[in-house]
């Protein structure tokens, strides 16, 4: 992919974290359901790393390898024209290096930014301390900048999603992860798993950069988020999951019913797809 073309897609999704309303970001999963998504006129996309995952027989967690991720994100990448930001989990690795190495592999594939969490195990005693994560984004922030691209890094902590610590203190101590995050190059922040209004409010007013937030149910209304200044809403893996109940829920009345009927109910025709797709058979994989 063309750097300034791909720098260009960089500052143009730093901006959307800027607008005036606040950045609505689906997650995709694979070129089809990208395609669909700019198709339907979202001016950027996200990938989910839970939904990437899934797709290829793991679990989430970072089971996946970097290189197998990578290769996914690159093949959406080349194949909208829309940026693409990638959800790249914890890095990839446990040091400095490996998150070099992670950031390099992400831009020469194409993508303009990425989520970096900072737990890397399946429980509270895998996160990452302050310091070495702080270690990590500056290294990626810099890495991305001497290969021209200002890439933009969504610099999350799992404190409320995980959850991690006692309840009393974790306001505290992810407005503490989330402003030292910022201090050291992340140019969005998120917060998983808080869906009070007033907390979400608080969070902002006290990370002073822009806040991202998991949608879910019991988040307020997007008007709302918008209202007190939330920067961008992700879906992360729901709009994955959406998809494989309409799997589940066609799968089941094919069997109950003996009819496939319902089955056509809604879907996306068959001359779209096709028309969507990369029209020679190496163009997605330039």
């Amino acid at each position: 992919m063309d750097i300034r073309n791909q720098a260009q897609k960089a500052e143009q999704f730093r901006k959307l974290h800027h607008g005036p309303r606040t950045l609505l970001l689906p997650n995709a999963w694979d070129v089809a359901s990208a395609r669909i998504l700019e198709e339907c006129g979202h001016p950027a996309i996200a990938t989910s790393s839970a939904a990437v995952a899934f797709s290829l027989g793991y679990p989430d967690g970072q089971r996946i390898s970097r290189d197998e991720m990578l290769e996914v994100c690159g093949r959406i990448a080349r194949a909208v024209n829309i940026p693409v930001t990638a959800d790249l989990e914890a890095g990839y690795g446990s040091t400095v290096k490996d998150m070099l190495d992670t950031v390099k592999a992400a831009i020469a594939a194409g993508i303009i930014g990425m989520n970096l969490e900072d737990v890397t195990g399946d429980d509270e005693s895998s996160q990452v301390p302050i310091s070495l994560q702080v270690e990590k984004i500056r290294a990626i922030v810099e890495t991305a900048k001497s290969l021209g691209v200002p890439f933009v890094l969504n610099a999350r902590t799992d404190v409320y999603l995980m959850p991690i610590g006692p309840e009393a203190t974790r306001f505290e101590r992810t407005v503490e992860r989330l402003r030292a995050y910022r201090d050291a190059g992340a140019s969005c922040l998120f917060a998983p798993g808080v869906y009070d209004r007033d907390t979400i409010a608080k969070l902002l007013k006290a990370a002073e950069a822009p806040l991202n937030i998991l949608a879910n149910p019991a988040c307020p209304p997007i008007a709302e988020l918008e209202r007190i200044g939330v920067a961008r809403v992700s879906a992360g893996s729901g709009l994955m999951r959406a998809a494989m109940g309409t799997v589940q829920r066609v799968a089941k009345e094919i069997l109950e019913k003996r009819s496939f009927d319902t089955m056509f109910v809604g879907a996306t025709p068959y001359v779209d797809l096709n028309r969507m797709m990369p029209r020679r058979a190496n163009e997605a994989n330039a």
